[in-house]
């Protein structure tokens, strides 16, 4: 026996969040959603919108560059694994006993334009299933009470639009309260540090810089981290140009997890201020996704083929977003030369107990950048130091 999942209908409301956060929500509530289904183009990964679909009733549609919620489709109202009661400003429109028809939805939201659905500023009603159309059904046309009692097949869910005309499901979330505090932009300034934008106008952009921004800069300015992690591995040493004397050192380097904005920052243990700056990408399939909210990051520097002294910034504005996280495109701006050596990274030789599809990654070294790549040449994660 299931329990009623109890529903209200709030238009517009929860469209904007991340889908880091909206997965992590899941997490806690697996007595309702126990499957959840993780939907994606493989080729083009790290700019595919993404879906989540929740068995059997709701579909969410996440935007493929900010990775934020577009779009909330509830449907098969009649399944009773679970059981749906749906609500409107405290009114039942929907429950086990009781179908969602096009009489009770005027009745509760009012006259709206003509059309195929019933559309609603932040919600909409359809009459079709996902892959029927109507027309399957028979020409003859419906009588005025078969129209008055057609049946709701699914509710979606979208952003109140301020302006006229219907927007693209691939387009992009307007900003909305939802988003303020986030990350909206991350300018990697190589060699120097990185300039972090954040949505809502009222935010100052915040620039920290390697060598000079402290830990305490780190905490009066983006909060407590979520984890503080002390810097053990010393694997890596072995590459350094000085290896003896990372050994001889006696203090220890940490680690700023911020978990919900995508980035890390390496603290020194003598100094205390920032050595390295990782900024993640939240790939989907790859072997971090979902440790880290996705943080737009771009880069921004002087690379070897600028000719007039400028600095350039990729991605370019008049480029395909669809090339926002691809290797090679980032590689060729950052060097115009073939790309350097690489090392490879495989994420499940620390635990035996982890199986991942594709647990390799590459690492590739430029003046004052590092690049993750996953197998699918999808840029997962940027180091700069």
């Amino acid at each position: 026996m299931f329990s009623t999942l109890d529903l209200d209908i709030r238009p517009g409301s929860g469209i904007g969040a991340s889908l880091w956060s909206v997965i992590s929500m899941l997490r806690g509530l697996q007595h309702f959603f126990p499957q959840v289904e993780v939907k994606f183009d493989t080729e083009n990964a790290s700019t595919t919108p993404v879906i989540l679909h929740l068995r059997p009733h709701f579909d969410l549609l996440f935007s493929g560059h900010h990775q934020r919620l577009h779009t909330i489709c509830l449907r098969k109202l009649k399944d009773l694994h679970p059981p749906i009661m749906l609500r409107y400003k405290d009114t039942v429109i929907c429950s086990r006993d009781e179908s969602l028809v096009k009489v009770k939805i005027t009745r509760t939201f009012g006259p709206t334009y003509p059309g195929d659905e019933l559309r609603y500023p932040g919600v909409w009603f359809s009459f079709e299933d996902d892959a029927i159309n109507e027309s399957l059904k028979g020409n003859a046309p419906h009588s005025a009470l078969d129209g008055r009692s057609k049946e709701v097949k699914r509710v979606i869910v979208t952003q109140k639009e301020t302006q006229s005309g219907e927007r693209d499901a691939l387009d992009e979330v307007n900003v909305c309260p939802v988003m303020f505090g986030d990350i909206s932009r991350a300018v990697i300034k190589i060699h120097n540090g990185v300039v972090l934008h954040f949505f809502s106008s009222s935010s100052s952009p915040l620039h920290v810089r390697l060598g000079e921004t402290t830990a305490q800069d780190l905490n009066l300015d983006l909060g407590p981290p979520s984890k503080v992690h002390y810097k053990e591995d010393e694997r890596m040493a072995i590459h350094s140009p000085n290896p003896q004397a990372d050994e001889e050192k006696h203090y220890t380097d940490y680690f700023y997890n911020y978990f919900h904005h995508g980035i890390d920052f390496l603290v020194s243990g003598q100094t205390h201020t920032v050595r390295k700056i990782i900024l993640h990408s939240n790939v989907p399939g790859s072997p971090l996704f979902q440790y880290y909210k996705r943080c737009p990051w771009e880069l921004e520097g002087k690379p070897e083929d600028d000719e007039d002294g400028q600095g350039r910034r990729f991605p370019y504005d008049d480029w395909s977003e669809f090339q926002y996280l691809q290797f090679e495109a980032i590689s060729h701006f950052l060097s115009p030369r073939d790309p350097p050596p690489s090392m490879v990274l495989d994420r499940t030789d620390d635990d035996d107990t982890i199986s991942l599809p594709s647990p390799m990654s590459r690492l590739y070294g430029y003046s004052g950048v590092i690049l993750e790549v996953s197998e699918a040449s999808q840029v997962v994660s940027v180091t700069v130091f």
